[in-house]
C-alpha cells in the first residue's frame, strides 16, 4: 500500500477495482492498477498514488467491499488526498451513491470507469481517468458529495444513472443534469447539490438485507411471499409516479407494519407523487398505509439508502425522517 500520511497539495489516491477500463487485450484477464495508470501522461500538478484494491467485474462487488474501500478513502482524505475509484460501469451509480452515504469526504471522492476496452478503437478509459483525477485533485470540488466523472461530465452520485448499454455517453442525471464538466483538464463546476442526504456519514455496523421488487404488468404479487423472514426492509419499484395493482395493497400494508417498506418508481426519473391519485393502489393510498416515499431517488438507490440506514442501526423513526427529507 502506498503512503498517504503527509498532506500534499493536489494529491490523489487512485483505487483500482477492475472493470472494462482494466480489461486485458481480447477481454480476458485484468490489467494491474499500475498498467491502467501507465496509460496516462504524468501530471506535473497532481501527485498520484495508487492502491490496487480489487481486480473483479463490478457485478461481483459487495457492500462489504465498498465498506472496506470507504475506510481506505477516509484514511487517504484525512491525509489530504482526494480519491478516484476506478471500476466497471455496471454498478458505478450504486457504488458512488453508497460512498456518498458512508465516506467522510475530507477531499473529493470521484468514481470513473470506461465503456470500451483499452484495445478497442476509441477507448475512453484514459480520458475518463484523467478527468476524474483532475476533479479529485481540485479543492474547488470539495463539498459536492461523491461524484461520477465520465465523458468530461461531472455528475452527483445521487442523480447519475447508466442509461445505455454501450454508448460512451451513457451516464446522465435525469431531472438534474451534470454539475459541471472538465475542460482542458480543469473542472468547471456550474451547479452545487443541496445538503447531503444524511446528517453524518453512515456506519455499516451490521449486516442488513433489503429486497428490491420491480412490479410489471399482470404481476400477482407472488414474490412478496419471499420477503417474510428473509429481509429487513423492502423497496417496491412501482408503475409511474407510485402506483400498484390493488391486490398488492393489503400484503404491503402488513409488511409495512413489521419492516420499512419504501415506494419508488420504476421509471428511473422524476419524483414520486403523494396526493394526485387517490384510488386503491394509488400513491396516496399506499403512503397512507405506512409505505415511505423514495422522493426522486430511483429504486436501486432507495434500496442502498435503506440498507445503509439499517446497517447504521437506525430505528423506524429515523428512517422515516430521512426519507421524508427526500420529498421536501
Amino acid at each position: 500500500m502506498d503512503e498517504w500520511s503527509r498532506e500534499m497539495a493536489g494529491s490523489v489516491t487512485v483505487f483500482t477495482l477492475g472493470g472494462t477500463i482494466s480489461a486485458a487485450r481480447g477481454g480476458a484477464g485484468r490489467l494491474t492498477g499500475a498498467e491502467v495508470l501507465a496509460q496516462l501522461a504524468p501530471s506535473p500538478d497532481i501527485d498520484v498514488r495508487l492502491h490496487d484494491f480489487r481486480r473483479i467485474p463490478s457485478s461481483n462487488l459487495t457492500v462489504d467491499d465498498l465498506a472496506e474501500l470507504a475506510a481506505l478513502i477516509d484514511s487517504a482524505g484525512a491525509g489530504g488526498s482526494g480519491a478516484v475509484v476506478v471500476q466497471g460501469t455496471d454498478t458505478i451509480e450504486e457504488s458512488a451513491f453508497l460512498l456518498d452515504l458512508v465516506c467522510a469526504q475530507h477531499r473529493p471522492v470521484v468514481v470513473t470507469g470506461a465503456m470500451r476496452r483499452p484495445d478497442l478503437p476509441g477507448a475512453d478509459g484514459p480520458a475518463n481517468l484523467a478527468g476524474a483525477i483532475a476533479v479529485a485533485g481540485d479543492s474547488g470540488c470539495r463539498g459536492l458529495g461523491a461524484l461520477v466523472v465520465l465523458a468530461d461530465e461531472i455528475h452527483a452520485a445521487r442523480h447519475v444513472r447508466k442509461t445505455h448499454t454501450t454508448s460512451v455517453a451513457t451516464f446522465a442525471s435525469p431531472g438534474a443534469g451534470p454539475l459541471g464538466s472538465v475542460v482542458e483538464g480543469r473542472p468547471r463546476v456550474l451547479l452545487r447539490p443541496p445538503a447531503p442526504l444524511v446528517d453524518r456519514p453512515l456506519r455499516l455496523l451490521r449486516a442488513a438485507r433489503v429486497a428490491l421488487l420491480t412490479v410489471s404488468l399482470g404481476d400477482r404479487g407472488e414474490l412478496l411471499e419471499a420477503i417474510d423472514d428473509r429481509f429487513d426492509g423492502l423497496v417496491v419499484a412501482a408503475f409511474g409516479a407510485g402506483h400498484l395493482p390493488e391486490w398488492f395493497v393489503e400484503p404491503l400494508e402488513r409488511l409495512a407494519a413489521r419492516m420499512p417498506v419504501v415506494l419508488a418508481s420504476r421509471t428511473g426519473a422524476g419524483p414520486l407523487l403523494s396526493r394526485t391519485y387517490n384510488g386503491p393502489g394509488s400513491e396516496h393510498d399506499l403512503l397512507g398505509r405506512g409505505l415511505l416515499s423514495a422522493g426522486s431517488l430511483d429504486a436501486p438507490k432507495a434500496r442502498l439508502l435503506l440498507q445503509a440506514l439499517l446497517s447504521d442501526g437506525a430505528d423506524l423513526a429515523r428512517i422515516r425522517r430521512t426519507f421524508a427529507a427526500l420529498v421536501g
